[in-house]
């Protein structure tokens, strides 16, 4: 296994239904209590250790992912509100050596919660059309509202897994 990619690298289902939207929304919407778990009795030791050679420390990835999904809503936000708009990337290596992200993980944990309260009431008034509104994103080009949906379920489960196979491996 490698472990930057502990669940594969990222695909895009082949079909999507909307049986496949909502369990993709469901697991957006356990991301949170799954991160917690995750991190659950962890000490700053084993908070600050790396999730593998040269990787984030698990604190770091735990700041990360609400970094990640608050731009990840604001996309969201502007492909419902703007024509096609243009997302801005972000450097996320140099976001996760920011000051903020040596914190304790609590403030990104409440962070998370309420963040995914929102996300997750706007996933649930979508449409079915406006899973095929378009938006660019400079380094992939071209994507849609489901880009994003499906982006985002491999997104949680991705980082958790970081943690829940660092775990595994340190016996924690």
């Amino acid at each position: 296994m490698d472990p930057r990619y502990p669940i594969g690298q990222f695909t895009m289902p082949t079909e999507v239904t909307a049986a496949r939207r909502l369990q993709a929304i469901d697991e957006i919407a356990a991301t949170p209590a799954k991160m917690r778990a995750a991190v659950k009795s962890l000490t700053d030791s084993q908070l600050d250790t790396p999730y593998r050679d040269g990787g984030w420390t698990v604190r770091q990835v735990v700041h990360h992912v609400p970094d990640s999904h608050m731009n990840a809503y604001i996309r969201l936000r502007l492909a419902l509100t703007e024509n096609k708009p243009t997302i801005k990337p972000y450097e996320e290596s140099l976001w996760a050596d920011l000051a903020d992200a040596k914190m304790p993980i609590g403030v990104s944990q409440t962070l998370l919660d309420t963040l995914h309260e929102r996300w997750d009431v706007l996933w649930r008034s979508l449409k079915p059309a406006q899973f095929a509104l378009p938006l660019i994103h400079p380094a992939s080009g071209e994507r849609n509202v489901d880009w994003i949906l499906f982006l985002y379920e491999w997104h949680g489960q991705h980082h958790t897994a970081h943690i829940t196979e660092l775990r595994k491996r340190k016996g924690w």
